[in-house]
């Protein structure tokens, strides 16, 4: 796999000069600075229609597609998600404001969340279609809330005790997880609902994060199944099996794995399992997470410092771990290009790290890379996800600014934030 095959679907070099969306992106620093984050429209409608089409193909009762907020949120994008007929998946009172500012409509908002405050299902009764629930302590806080007015439809969360190989912090559905109820507390969780007359309506479960293999998938399905049938789940329920398919962050990793094959699976799965139980289908809501944004999204710096030691090139940058913190977090390994000329060869490997004082602020390691000086701007594909919505304002960073691109034409959708946005909440010890 080529490095230029990482970034979006529009990445095309023209004149010595990488462009995304129809958009130079030398002009689009000096427009509008570095660190900067360029989400590219095409790219992203492009992997709806290939999620939306497959399932389409594969499953032949009513299925959706749903955005997992936490991968990046802000109200533009939440505006293209309604657009879209996407579903959105808020966790927490901040993403349900966010959906709600943005006109996010009722029946296609989704409340997850593993712990969820009293403000949180407050609000999600307030504004969500769907509450998972993750607890049998949480059953009993909407059982209460339920005396001041009707719930949402209430989808339970299984731990289906299936191990994926992932990165640890990035498995969600083995056993001693944090996450969902065992089938004992999920069977207790469905006869409270049916006591108290709650909207009990569909199953979930979720398996973890950049997953390459279906098959997984399977023993998990058959589990839930078993679920759905032993709580009494009819004619119209819904099945949300997660997602956490795998993208490709760096030249030497697998190629993208096949969507078409990972839906095929799973509706096989659902269908032959449901045949077999005398279940009815259920409708089937798929959140493919990062495959869904992941590579739409590039990241572009500006080069400070190039540093030479006894064993190593550093090209220091004006980003890094406050704006990407999953190399420190997970190991991550990411690549990049040069905007100006990205297609000259490689003078030698280079360390990518950034501003901070800490020495898990490395972006990139040992990566060949063309020699490059001061003032040169860098270009990191498949940063759409799980980059800004888990950025930090470290060292008084200041969050990126965030750019659309479409049709040859760039959008601001986030400003950079300012010095004053660091000391806004503080309050003076001296009046």
């Amino acid at each position: 796999m080529s490095r230029l095959q990482l970034f979006p679907d529009t990445a095309r070099i023209e004149k010595d000069s990488l462009s995304i969306g129809g958009c130079d992106l030398s002009r689009l620093a000096d427009e509008f600075g570095t660190p900067l984050y360029l989400y590219d429209c095409a790219t992203l409608e492009s992997a709806v229609r290939t999620y939306q089409g497959a399932l389409d193909d594969a499953y032949p009762v009513q299925s959706s597609l749903t955005y997992a907020g936490k991968a990046f949120l802000c109200l533009a994008l939440a505006e293209w998600i309604q657009q879209h007929g996407l579903w959105l998946d808020c966790s927490g009172l901040g993403e349900i404001a966010i959906a709600a500012a943005a006109g996010v409509s009722r029946e296609r908002l989704v409340v997850h969340g593993v712990n969820k405050t009293g403000p949180d299902l407050e609000a999600a009764c307030a504004h969500a279609g769907v509450i998972v629930v993750d607890n049998l302590a949480e059953i009993e806080h909407l059982i209460r809330l339920s005396h001041s007015g009707p719930l949402p439809e209430l989808w339970l969360r299984l731990q289906p005790g299936v191990l994926v190989e992932s990165h640890r912090y990035t498995q969600t559905g083995q056993p001693d997880s944090k996450f969902g109820m065992p089938a004992e507390d999920l069977l207790r969780a469905a006869r409270l609902c049916r006591e108290n007359g709650l909207p009990y309506q569909g199953l979930h479960f979720h398996l973890g994060s950049q997953i390459r293999s279906p098959v997984p998938y399977g023993a998990a399905i058959e589990k839930v199944l078993d679920l759905a049938r032993e709580s009494g789940l009819e004619d119209g329920w819904c099945l949300s099996p997660g997602g956490g398919w795998g993208v490709a962050y760096h030249e030497d990793d697998l190629p993208q794995a096949e969507v078409e094959s990972y839906i095929r699976f799973m509706a096989e799965a659902i269908q032959k399992g449901c045949q077999a139980r005398h279940l009815a289908l259920p409708e089937l809501h798929l959140e493919p997470g990062r495959s869904l944004i992941a590579r739409a999204g590039v990241a572009m710096y500006r080069v400070g410092v190039v540093r030479r030691t006894a064993h190593r090139t550093w090209v220091l940058l004006d980003g890094g771990l406050a704006d990407n913190p999953r190399p420190a977090l997970y190991g991550a390994r990411y690549t990049a290009l040069p905007v100006r000329q990205p297609d000259r060869p490689a003078a030698g490997e280079v360390w990518m790290a950034g501003p901070y004082c800490e020495s898990a602020d490395v972006l990139i390691e040992a990566l060949p890379f063309p020699e490059v000086r001061e003032g040169d701007l860098i270009a990191v594909p498949v940063s759409g996800a799980y980059h800004l919505s888990m950025s930090s304002n470290y060292n008084g960073a200041r969050r990126p600014a965030v750019v659309w691109l479409e049709h040859g034409q760039a959008r601001l959708i986030q400003a950079r934030e300012t010095p004053e946005d660091l000391y806004r909440r503080d309050r003076r010890l001296v009046k």
